[in-house]
């Protein structure tokens, strides 16, 4: 939505820079976002332009300001009173022409009511609200995003074309989405890796999204360490493929573009017992 009202305003000949205020230390984010001269604290050994003077003519978009520092916050409100920023170590002001938009999942209200957020920066970032629906409220833009996201992730893969059925996109429907159009982007590359006779149907839905239309998890962990969720994503797209291949490892690894003792291998560390899992199948 940011980059659509930057592209669409007079200043869309000018750059567009973002910062994730969640996502920088609170030590750096002043340099971040104002700059610094050389040698203002250990480490800075050359100028550093900020984010606002990157953004001179253009739009800055400061993503999660509601993880903001306090002190930080004053700072802040004191370069949108004034129009003008200090670098660190800096001995005068540097004028800068932006605009600025903010983003934040968080309640700013009940921010400022507990403290953890100025109210005076409140007010004058809060001039033109924008209220961005949650996915579930929203389920007719669905089928539109499936079909978006599809042909995102074949472009990138250089894959073919991988159409999801009708029952698929309504079964995607029901669901709560409590990640929203990103839990929606990961789901419909996941459906796609799982996909049977070169389609999505709705028993690949099923599969991925066992517990229908509640607000479920993912089969595969989606918190803890990185080699943690790609283990447990590994684990699933081969247990998928063993189950439509009838747990005949050489199809299944032909399928997967691996070697057939490479596939042993990985099932094995992963902890998937193809023995059993066949004779529970042919029972």
């Amino acid at each position: 939505m940011a980059r659509t009202l930057h592209d669409r305003s007079p200043r869309a000949a000018g750059p567009f820079v973002t910062l994730n205020c969640a996502a920088v230390p609170a030590e750096l984010i002043e340099s971040e976002l104002f700059g610094h001269e050389k040698g203002s604290f250990t480490g800075a050994a050359g100028r550093h332009v900020g984010k606002f003077e990157q953004a001179e003519h253009g739009t800055i978009f400061l993503d999660e300001i509601g993880d903001m520092p306090l002190t930080m916050q004053a700072k802040l409100l004191r370069v949108l009173e004034e129009g003008e920023v200090e670098r660190i170590g800096g001995d005068k002001p540097v004028r800068v022409d932006v605009r600025v938009l903010v983003a934040t999942h968080r309640n700013l209200e009940a921010q400022v009511r507990d403290g953890k957020f100025r109210q005076d920066l409140f007010h004058r970032i809060f001039v033109f609200p924008m209220v961005l629906p949650p996915l579930r409220e929203r389920k007719e833009d669905i089928p539109a995003l499936v079909e978006h996201f599809a042909a995102q992730v074949c472009a990138q893969n250089g894959w073919k074309p991988i159409p999801f059925s009708g029952d698929a996109v309504e079964a995607l429907k029901s669901h709560a989405w409590p990640g929203n159009v990103r839990e929606l982007r990961n789901v419909v590359e996941r459906l796609m890796l799982l996909a049977t006779d070169g389609q999505v149907t709705i028993e690949t839905v099923r599969f991925a999204l066992p517990q229908g239309t509640e607000a479920s998890p993912p089969v595969f962990s989606s918190s803890g360490p990185l080699a943690e969720r790609v283990e447990g994503f590994e684990k699933e797209v081969i247990l998928a493929e063993l189950k439509r291949n009838n747990y005949q490892m050489t199809k299944a690894a032909k399928a997967l573009g691996l070697e057939r003792s490479h596939l042993y291998k990985k099932a094995e560390q992963l902890g998937i017992d193809v023995q059993t899992l066949r004779k529970n199948d042919d029972a």
